[in-house]
């Protein structure tokens, strides 16, 4: 059985997205969909982790480990929609530099 996804607005298989694009608001290739983060209490998803393109981690910053890719948490209240090829998000790249979600 599928787990929900978005409580409320509409459900999708969770590895339906797995390596799916998350791309921003203004159409930025932020990367790939690795993996979620599941509340065992409420079995909803809470967080997408989301592995950085090369283009997206200079742009954002971050120093590229030598092997492997970062790997940014996002709040699936960041997601607009679920499409065929890709995973929409409500915020443009500038607007993900600041979120707190996953942010200890």
């Amino acid at each position: 059985m599928p787990l929900p996804f978005f409580k409320g607005v509409f459900m999708v298989e969770i590895t339906r997205i797995f390596w799916k694009k998350a791309v921003t608001a203004e159409n930025f290739v932020l990367g790939e969909v690795e993996s979620a983060d599941l509340d065992m209490s409420t079995w909803q998803i809470s967080s997408l982790f989301v592995a950085l393109s090369d283009e997206a981690n200079n742009k954002l910053g971050f120093k590229h480990p030598f092997l492997g890719k970062v790997v940014v948490c996002l709040p699936v209240a960041a997601v607009h929609s679920v499409e065929a090829d890709k995973v929409l998000l409500n915020y443009t790249l500038e607007e993900l530099r600041n979120l707190k979600h996953c942010k200890e």
